[in-house]
C-alpha cells in the first residue's frame, strides 16, 4: 500500500520541506528513486525550469536518483522510457501548472497505469497545486473557469490549493455545482500526507488545511490529523 501527499503550492525552495522530507521517509529514505512529471508546466513552456528546480530541491534534501521525466503531454505519456521510470519509482512528484492540460496528459495513459501500479507496491505519488488537483475526483479549471472531472484517486473530493491567497474564492460556486463533494482548501507551503486507503491524513507545513464538508467548516494546522471520510 502506498501513501498520497498534496500540497497547496509553492513547491521546492523550502516552502513545504516538512512535507517533502515526510514524503522521502515514506518512499524509503536517501536511498529513493524519485521521478518528477513536469507536464502540467508545458503549456506555458515552463517544464525544464520546474522540472530542474524539483531535481535540484531533492538532491539538496540528500537524494541522488531524482530525474525529471520528459512527460509533457498525452503522447509522451505512452512513451516507454516514461512508463518505465514510473513503474520504478519510491516517489512520483507531480507538479503545478496547468490542470487542465495535466488531466488530458494522464488520463487513460500507460503512464497513470503505472503510477497506480507503483502506488499499489507501496510508492509515494505527491501533488502539488495542479498536481494535487488532479488526483480527486473533481477539480476547478481556472483557466477555463470550468469544473471537470479528475483521475478520481481520491474520491469524494475537490482540492482547492493556494487556499490563503485565491483559493478560497472558488468555495462559494464549488459548493453550489458539486454540494455532495468535500472540498480541501491548502494553503500555500503546506500539505498533508495519508496512505492510499483514505482515513487519517496529517497537515504538515506552514499554513492550514480548511475542510468543507456538509455545510459545516474545518481547520487544521501542522501536525493535526483528520479523517478523509
Amino acid at each position: 500500500m502506498g501513501t498520497i501527499a498534496l500540497a497547496g503550492g509553492g513547491e521546492f525552495g523550502g516552502k513545504i520541506e516538512l512535507l517533502d522530507r515526510r514524503t522521502i521517509e515514506a518512499a524509503g529514505g536517501p536511498c529513493a528513486q524519485v521521478v518528477i512529471i513536469p507536464a502540467a508546466a508545458a503549456p506555458d513552456k515552463n517544464h525544464i525550469r520546474a522540472g530542474t528546480n524539483g531535481v535540484r530541491w531533492f538532491r539538496g534534501l540528500g537524494l541522488a536518483g531524482v530525474e525529471a521525466l520528459p512527460l509533457l503531454d498525452r503522447t509522451s505519456a505512452d512513451h516507454p522510457a516514461v512508463v518505465r521510470a514510473l513503474r520504478q519509482a519510491n516517489l512520483i512528484y507531480i507538479l503545478g501548472g496547468f490542470p487542465g492540460h495535466l488531466a488530458t496528459a494522464l488520463a487513460g495513459s500507460l503512464a497513470w497505469a503505472a503510477i497506480l501500479a507503483a502506488l499499489d507496491d507501496g510508492a509515494v505519488v505527491s501533488g502539488s497545486s495542479a498536481g494535487a488537483m488532479v488526483l480527486c475526483e473533481h477539480f476547478y479549471d481556472p483557466h477555463q473557469g470550468s469544473l471537470r472531472c479528475g483521475l478520481n484517486l481520491i474520491p469524494g473530493v475537490c482540492i482547492l490549493p493556494h487556499h490563503d491567497t485565491f483559493g478560497k474564492t472558488w468555495v462559494p460556486r464549488l459548493k453550489k455545482l458539486i454540494p455532495e463533494t468535500t472540498l480541501i482548501g491548502i494553503d500555500e507551503r503546506t500539505g498533508l500526507i495519508g496512505d492510499q486507503s483514505g482515513g487519517s491524513r496529517q497537515v504538515w507545513g506552514r499554513g492550514a488545511v480548511v475542510i468543507y464538508r456538509k455545510g459545516r467548516v474545518k481547520k487544521f494546522g501542522n501536525g493535526e490529523t483528520f479523517l478523509l471520510e
